[in-house]
């Protein structure tokens, strides 16, 4: 986990061991966030009707990390099983695919060769699964908007953190997400790079995937 390539909050390169668990196919789209609306009488973040934003298959932007971990309740509880945010451990493991020390999920070749990259994310995410997914079957990781993770965010944290299962620090003022924007200038992150907000505000780039544990 880490990488010596990166960012100083990236260090030390560590080894750490995650249970076995399970990471969505595809971020959650506006017309599964609709379906919560609906079913818990939510008001809409912003930017719900927005037509750069608003598409079906599009993932859902501007929700709070507050707002995430709503929806992640609301399914659990219609479903009758326990989803939650990814952790950043969780998160990168999923995004590489199993290929260690490697930087994007696709290897090393940087974004630019990727296939359209030059016509892609003009005015907003595009719709999920459109180009291939990584190794482990996941579609747009790294890719299209930041995903909130569960951890609290702390630069420091890989100096400190535990080998298995690390959770991030007990407590803090931002939220840690990771993956890349259709707004930023390079538009896929590499596996290890982090980001992190506060968990109210709602960014027009920001949305989520779900996750929970393995079958025992």
């Amino acid at each position: 986990m880490g990488s010596d390539a990166g960012q100083d909050n990236e260090r030390p390169v560590h080894r750490v061991w995650v249970d076995a668990f399970r990471l969505a196919q595809y971020q959650v789209t506006h017309e599964d966030y609709a379906r919560f609306l609906e079913g818990t009488r939510s008001i809409p973040p912003p930017l719900w009707n927005d037509p750069n934003f608003n598409q079906p298959d599009q993932p859902v932007v501007a929700v709070s990390w507050f707002e995430a971990v709503g929806y992640c309740e609301w399914i659990s509880e219609i479903s009758g099983r326990k989803y939650r945010l990814p952790s950043e451990a969780e998160w990168e493991r999923a995004a590489r695919g199993g290929m260690e020390q490697q930087l994007f999920p696709w290897g090393a070749a940087p974004p630019e060769s990727l296939p359209n990259y030059d016509r892609r994310w003009k005015t907003g995410p595009e719709p999920v699964g459109r180009y291939q997914p990584n190794a482990f079957g996941l579609f747009d990781i790294c890719e299209n908007v930041h995903e909130w993770c569960s951890d609290w965010y702390q630069a420091s944290y890989y100096s400190v953190s535990p080998e298995r299962n690390p959770r991030g620090p007990e407590a803090g003022e931002r939220r840690a997400s990771r993956g890349g924007s259709w707004r930023h200038h390079i538009k896929v992150t590499r596996c290890a790079a982090r980001s992190s907000i506060p968990p109210a505000f709602q960014y027009a780039d920001y949305g989520f995937r779900l996750a929970c544990d393995a079958p025992g």
